[in-house]
């Protein structure tokens, strides 16, 4: 397989990609049901930005407040937007079922920006949310519960998110308070072939050539896969040091996916580590299931529901997203 083909890229001499296929994207609406969304600048030098998501739902509890989920979609590191139809549309249902305030961040992409400037834009994503947790006005709203505040994303969001939950613990914080990491299929490698990727390596969503070429655009220039932005449990004693201040883990994979021995390692680590984890391994699926079965992205949701302590909620009302 030609990855460059199957993605639909092509290298450009500067080192930057031309990406070729036509991926939709969806405008944000402040005016749709069930989920109002807006989009707000992030960090104008950079050209990033956020987009909100606030349920538009009716419930007699009028004062009850919302969780705050701030969301990273995947991608590979190079490729679509917080903008992207399929992240837009999972990004709706979840703010609407759970019910919770979604923050989606449209952070750079490498090989233009290379890794860490995506972590570099969760960051700002952080300290973004922490401006708006001291007030007093909110661009989110009144009623956003930012002590009650998750880091979330898939494949390489995944990725991101971990790396952010990792900075966050260096970081005041306060009020903002970072109560879990919300994880599915998160996107690792190393140098080192596993059994998975070697028997899956013509997997037709994300095969070994395209896994790759993904994390050769994607690191630092002279990096090898086992960086600690690709490898996650290089290092293994240092690394357990390092994860055991991080809030509880919710750690979701398939076995149908090639990465899934990646991510039985890093639950691994994460527990040797003192973190407390949820979740696991589920038979079948494949990369980025929850995005196109609708059965898995509903089983996703009620999943991260009881993580955040959830169930059995109900909706809540109109949110002022005029600011």
């Amino acid at each position: 397989m030609d990855p460059y083909e199957y993605l639909k890229i092509s290298r450009n001499p500067d080192g930057s990609i031309t990406r070729h296929l036509f991926i939709p994207f969806c405008p944000a609406n402040p005016d749709a049901t069930p989920v109002l969304s807006k989009d707000f600048p992030l960090n104008p030098t950079h050209n990033t930005w956020l987009r909100i998501f606030v349920p538009n739902q009716s419930s007699p509890s009028t004062d009850k407040k919302l969780p705050v989920i701030i969301f990273f979609h995947g991608g590979g590191f190079i490729l679509v937007s917080a903008g992207t139809t399929i992240f837009h549309d999972f990004c709706v249902k979840l703010s609407a079922d759970l019910p919770a305030i979604v923050l989606s961040v449209e952070y750079r992409l490498a090989p233009e920006h290379r890794l860490p400037a995506a972590y570099d834009d969760a960051v700002d994503a952080l300290l973004w949310a922490r401006t708006q947790a001291l007030g007093p006005a909110s661009a989110v709203g009144a009623r956003a519960d930012f002590s009650r505040c998750f880091l979330m994303g898939g494949s390489a969001g995944g990725n991101i998110a971990y790396h952010a939950g990792l900075r966050a613990m260096a970081m005041d914080l306060n009020p903002l308070r970072i109560q879990g990491l919300i994880l599915y299929q998160p996107f690792f490698g190393g140098k080192e072939r596993t059994e998975s990727e070697t028997r899956m390596a013509a997997d037709p969503v994300l095969s070994l050539p395209v896994n790759d070429l993904m994390w050769e655009l994607a690191l630092p220039e002279g990096a090898d896969r086992d960086h600690e932005y690709c490898n996650p449990v290089v290092g293994k004693t240092g690394r357990e040091a390092a994860v055991a201040g991080l809030p509880r883990c919710l750690v979701r994979g398939h076995t149908g996916d090639p990465l899934v021995d990646r991510q039985k390692e890093f639950l691994r680590m994460l527990e040797s580590g003192g973190v407390e984890v949820v979740g696991g391994i589920e038979e079948g699926g494949c990369h980025g299931i929850e995005l196109h079965d609708a059965k898995q992205a509903h089983k996703l949701v009620a999943d991260i529901r009881e993580f955040i302590g959830l169930a059995g909620a109900g909706g809540v009302n109109l949110y002022d997203m005029s600011e």
